[in-house]
């Protein structure tokens, strides 16, 4: 399946030049995928051809201060969409169109929202072009293809405006993987994901920034505590230093998940506070190291949703299982954000205290190298048994 992907790099270069391309979540989920383009090079041609082989809406992907230049509200203030797609109102442009359905109608609306004088008099609603308004932050806030596209397009050095639109298969149903490769191989089409794109991203921008580091004694000896500020999303996270850790030196890191009710409130229902305990005294003992204690409760979905988590647990669910009917997968965390704060800090080689395989490879894909695998040695109770047993058996920890 993989010849009809491209790397984000690719896929860059494909925007830069004027092409197309077919944009999905991932290569191994069964999701949805759209034609996409940059909105500065959109031609009737293109665009009879996305809407002629793609048969879904035409839409147009945009920051919020275009829209709001261009005096273009939200469709719904209250949008309960599944997805939470932003549409605006729809649009034509008043110049240069007929009905402004047409194929030839629907390039000149985008070449108008494009141009960097349109005002909102320029442009009739409703209309057959549905702006999208693409989240600050693009794909590492949403992982959507609003913010996807224009994402690739700001990285082309385009204007941050794409072109969109969704594939349908020829019965009308939505075009599932399979579906896209046999499409993309028939036009000569390239595939690129959005997972793809956000680990690019993560990797080649600097996401996070240095902003107060501050003497912090504990039981287990004095750290210094940083805390390092997103500069793409209202979050921050915090790293726990110990002695020189940029001498060059394997350093001995934990990378730790926050979990109020285990961390701060002692719950045996997990092993989360005890693991921080345990790697906190481990740096103490060696007089060297680093403790990152990332904002990503309940493995990325977040306290409330944890704590249905635990309400599906005490009528009969694994851990797994409860995040899987709440709609999420079992673990959303992301290791990025870890990564760039250890590269800040000066951290290139470590000795990784986990017993999870998911944080060496997702650290690695980063750039760290990791020269050891340090387990904690928990000891278990009988409230949080199952859970590690779950983990053991289902997210492959090694316990």
């Amino acid at each position: 399946m993989r010849t009809a992907f491209v790397t984000p790099e690719e896929a860059i270069s494909i925007f830069r030049s004027g092409g197309m391309l077919i944009l999905t979540d991932d290569e191994h989920r069964e999701n949805e995928g759209d034609f996409v383009m940059a909105a500065d090079h959109a031609t009737p041609e293109a665009v009879n051809f996305m809407i002629t082989h793609g048969r879904g809406l035409l839409c147009l992907s945009a920051p919020a201060e275009k829209l709001e230049k261009l005096g273009l509200p939200l469709m719904a203030e209250l949008n309960t969409s599944k997805l939470g797609t932003a549409f605006t109102v729809s649009i034509d442009a008043k110049e240069g169109t007929t009905t402004g359905i047409s194929a030839h109608d629907r390039a000149q609306t985008i070449r108008k929202f494009v141009c960097d004088r349109a005002s909102r008099a320029d442009f009739s609603v409703p209309g057959h072009v549905f702006p999208l308004r693409a989240m600050t932050g693009g794909v590492l806030r949403r992982a959507g293809h609003t913010e996807a596209t224009v994402d690739l397009a700001r990285l082309a050095g385009c204007r941050p405006l794409g072109v969109l639109c969704e594939i349908l298969n020829k019965d009308g149903t939505m075009a599932r993987m399979s579906d896209l490769v046999k499409l993309a191989r028939r036009h000569k089409m390239p595939i690129c994901t959005i997972a793809d794109l956000i680990r690019y991203r993560r990797r080649t921008e600097h996401l996070l920034a240095d902003s107060i580091g501050v003497s912090f004694p504990t039981p287990y000896g004095k750290f210094m505590l940083h805390l390092f500020e997103s500069t793409v999303e209202d979050q921050h996270h915090l790293a726990l230093v110990m002695g020189n850790v940029a001498d060059g030196r394997p350093v001995l890191v934990r990378v730790h998940s926050e979990c109020l009710t285990g961390d701060a409130l002692h719950s045996l229902r997990c092993d989360c506070g005890m693991q921080l305990d345990a790697a906190m005294r481990m740096v103490g003992q060696e007089g060297r190291g680093v403790v990152l204690y990332m904002r990503q409760e309940g493995r990325g979905i977040g306290l409330p949703a944890k704590l249905r988590a635990y309400h599906l647990q005490d009528r009969g669910a694994d851990t797994v299982q409860a995040n899987e009917r709440l709609g999420f997968a079992p673990d959303l965390r992301d290791y990025g954000y870890g990564a760039q704060m250890l590269t800040a800090l000066g951290v290139k080689k470590i000795r990784l205290m986990t017993n999870n395989p998911r944080k060496v490879i997702g650290l690695e894909g980063y750039g760290i190298t990791i020269i050891e695998r340090v387990p904690l040695r928990i000891t278990p109770n009988p409230h949080n048994k199952r859970y590690l047993r779950t983990k053991s058996r289902k997210l492959g920890h090694l316990l």
